[in-house]
């Protein structure tokens, strides 16, 4: 997430999320039999079955669940549009994490659940589905598993690239669902409260990673700002009103090709989040966060957060590439860690 963390869990509000280059794979093989393997997991070729409307997958691991609904809403979708289904072992593999399974926090559970929606209907839909289908089926299938969310990180993995996002808002989706006689007739009407376009990120602006090493819970954090829209309803509008004028300037200089608009917009977002940390007594800006943020601005550019904060990863953008340079050095001596990932445009695609 680049911009607008937080204030998209409410309606209109716009994000700027970016998809990277970090995959999740998912594979169809055709056998006799229904199977499922979770390489991360280490749970090998688990049968599964489609019974009485329902994806069940035989393990009590609750592992499992998010690739479980995700096969289940896609499967029913298939159904209810009488696709003619046939039995399939799919295999989930992910590089989201390094290879001593440290996480990073890019999205896992949303690029997973997109992969699974995105393979299944590009091996059995009869034409080619639209990105648009498979975000909504995954977004679907995501609230239905966690609950809650924003569905940006399902959006960047679905249509790739850096998007301008409004969320459909988790509580409508959930009501809509229960209140649909199908997924097909909850995928055909219209979301009202979401918005997704494609944006540019300038080729004159330069985007850093940076891993701080210590995890973040992102449900946590977000029940402490909902707790403070219900204590302190002044002090939430404030974040409110700063967030949007954050990323109006963000995105203002993104359309005019403006790094010093793009660089502001961080400043001003990354003192939104800080002040919104504080009333609400939650830790967005960490110790180590506060430190990646500030060496970016002492190189002339500008860092934050990046989604829900409390840890995981902070963003920066610098006017150089040298500067940007200059700033991964100064992280690594900081004991943060660069991240090697840049920008992905394709988003669920079939390879």
């Amino acid at each position: 997430m680049v911009a607008g963390e937080f204030a998209v869990l409410e309606k209109y509000q716009k994000l700027v999320v970016t998809a990277v280059d970090r995959f999740v794979y998912a594979t169809l093989k055709d056998t006799s039999e229904n199977r499922l393997t979770l390489e991360s997991f280490d749970l090998d070729a688990m049968p599964w079955v489609y019974e009485s409307g329902a994806v069940q997958v035989k393990t009590d691991d609750r592992r499992v669940r998010f690739v479980e609904e995700a096969m289940n809403i896609v499967y029913t979708y298939l159904s209810e549009n009488n696709v003619e289904l046939a039995p399939f072992h799919l295999f989930v593999r992910s590089e989201l994490d390094d290879a001593s399974g440290r996480k990073y926090g890019l999205g896992s559970s949303a690029a997973v659940v997109t992969s699974v929606v995105a393979a299944i209907l590009k091996r059995f839909w009869p034409e080619k589905p639209s990105k648009k289908l498979i975000f909504k089926l995954a977004a679907i299938s995501h609230v239905k598993t966690q609950g809650s969310g924003s569905g940006a990180d399902v959006a960047a993995s679905s249509f790739g690239g850096v998007l301008q996002y409004a969320s459909f808002q988790a509580d409508w989706l959930r009501e809509a669902y229960n209140a649909s006689s199908s997924v097909t007739e909850l995928v055909n009407k219209d979301w009202p409260y979401f918005r997704v376009n494609p944006i540019q990120l300038p080729d004159n602006i330069h985007m850093c990673i940076g891993w701080t090493g210590s995890p973040a819970s992102t449900h946590q954090l977000v029940q402490g700002i909902l707790q403070l829209k219900t204590d302190n309803r002044k002090l939430y509008e404030q974040f409110m009103a700063d967030s949007r004028t954050a990323v109006s300037t963000f995105l203002d200089g993104m359309a005019a090709n403006e790094p010093s608009a793009i660089i502001d917009g961080t400043k001003q977002n990354r003192r939104a989040l800080a002040a919104v940390g504080r009333d609400a007594n939650v830790d967005i800006e960490t110790p180590l966060l506060k430190t990646l943020c500030d060496l970016a601005e002492d190189f002339g550019g500008a860092g934050k957060p990046s989604g829900a904060g409390g840890g995981d990863c902070g963003i920066a953008f610098m006017p150089t590439r040298e500067k940007a340079e200059e700033l991964m050095s100064a992280w690594k001596a900081a004991g943060i860690k660069p991240l090697d990932i840049t920008v992905s445009t394709n988003g669920a695609v079939k390879i």
